[in-house]
């Protein structure tokens, strides 16, 4: 097997989701390729580059599911839960997430998007920056805490406490958006 990047990142994401993020190490991704710690390097210049590489690749899942024709707190709700479902789907996707150091062009891309939709509903450019940081932040902090301490816990009652927040943010946000 020819090393790749694509080879290199899809075997980091499988590492990943097999052992997590704390006993994730380039160096047991080199073992697994059958290569040195360097030849990562040639291909990822930091174990941090290749983290915000698989950090790419979870937001571009999000970023792939439909958005519905709606209102805008609907449109962003759908952004949200598609972003939450796709850290869902990896160990500690949403800590890979928002440890990722530099953003890439999947991850600005998608920001951009939910300040847009909060531009279009009336919101100023720096209150619709504002707007997206917090529903990113709750989005974040609850999907952390969801994956480290609620894993035991049935999808169903996690999503309950998580829309019900959703929901108050998007309540709140309604209320700036109409002033």
């Amino acid at each position: 097997m020819r090393l790749t990047p694509a080879v290199v990142l899809d075997a980091a994401s499988t590492l990943l989701d097999e052992a997590g993020l704390d006993a994730f190490s380039t160096r047991k991704l080199a073992t697994r390729l059958g290569v040195r710690v360097g030849a990562l390097y040639w291909h990822y210049p930091s174990r941090q580059a290749l983290l915000d590489a698989v950090a790419e690749q979870i937001v571009a899942e999000a970023s792939a599911a439909p958005i519905p024709d709606g209102d805008w707190p609907e449109q962003a709700g759908a952004m949200i839960h598609a972003l939450r479902d796709a850290m869902l789907a990896h160990a500690d996707g949403a800590r890979i997430i928002v440890e990722m150091d530099t953003p890439g062009p999947n991850a600005q891309a998608y920001i951009e998007r939910l300040r847009g939709l909060l531009t279009a509903a009336g919101m100023d450019p720096a209150t619709a920056e504002n707007a997206a940081d917090v529903l990113t932040s709750y989005l974040n902090g609850y999907t952390i805490e969801e994956q480290a301490h609620k894993a035991g816990q049935q999808r169903a009652t996690t999503d309950r406490g998580f829309e019900f927040g959703l929901n108050v943010v998007l309540a709140g946000l309604r209320t700036i958006a109409a002033e």
